[in-house]
């Protein structure tokens, strides 16, 4: 699919980036085509931080960091600093997220703060903000087992500890994509 004239631009908000398997299934459904990923300095730094507080590891940080830019160097979006000033949400720190989905004409935001991104406020620049799960569960509605075969690549790639079908659909579930884990149950075989 990589290559398909319809793939579509989606935003990463950092919250969605820091926990190890929810960036792994983004980025693994990405790679093979099924969406454009986007993200600022400003989102990998935050990433950064996040990643350094809950590991306390300030080179495994940085290293995931980098590792994320390599794997998609078009992904990383600057955009003028004015263009935050133009933006009104109720937390005047998460501007610079909507600013960079403008810039980078996404049609998406995916991240787990919904509240901060409300819909009267993205809908005149043409944006939606969506949860991880939803978005994860729209994708594999959509791809179905081009999706899933992304998900089983992914899931033999990992090692510490390695996983079977069954446990990934568990710690799917364990990270509240419940939507997700129900869809892939239907591909179990496959994943």
């Amino acid at each position: 699919m990589i290559g398909r004239a319809d793939r579509f631009t989606v935003l990463l908000d950092a919250n969605v980036l820091v926990g190890a398997l929810k960036r792994n299934m983004l980025l693994s459904l990405a790679e093979v085509g099924l969406f454009r990923p986007r993200w600022s300095a400003s989102i990998l730094e935050e990433v950064e931080r996040a990643l350094i507080k809950l590991y306390f590891d300030e080179e495994m940080a940085k290293r995931q960091c980098v590792r994320m830019e390599e794997a998609y160097p078009g992904a990383r979006v600057d955009f003028d600093e004015a263009l935050i000033d133009a933006i009104h949400l109720a937390d005047p720190d998460d501007r610079h997220v909507v600013a960079a989905a403008i810039a980078t004409k996404a049609t998406l935001i995916v991240t787990e703060n919904l509240k901060d991104f409300p819909l009267d406020s993205l809908a005149h620049h043409e944006l939606e903000a969506v949860s991880i799960d939803d978005f994860l569960a729209d994708l594999l509605d959509l791809a179905g087992p081009e999706a899933v075969t992304a998900l089983r690549t992914m899931r033999q790639r990992l090692k510490k500890p390695k996983l079977d079908g069954e446990v990934l659909i568990r710690r799917i579930e364990e990270q509240g994509l419940v939507q997700t884990a129900d869809l892939l149950s239907e591909y179990r075989e496959l994943l």
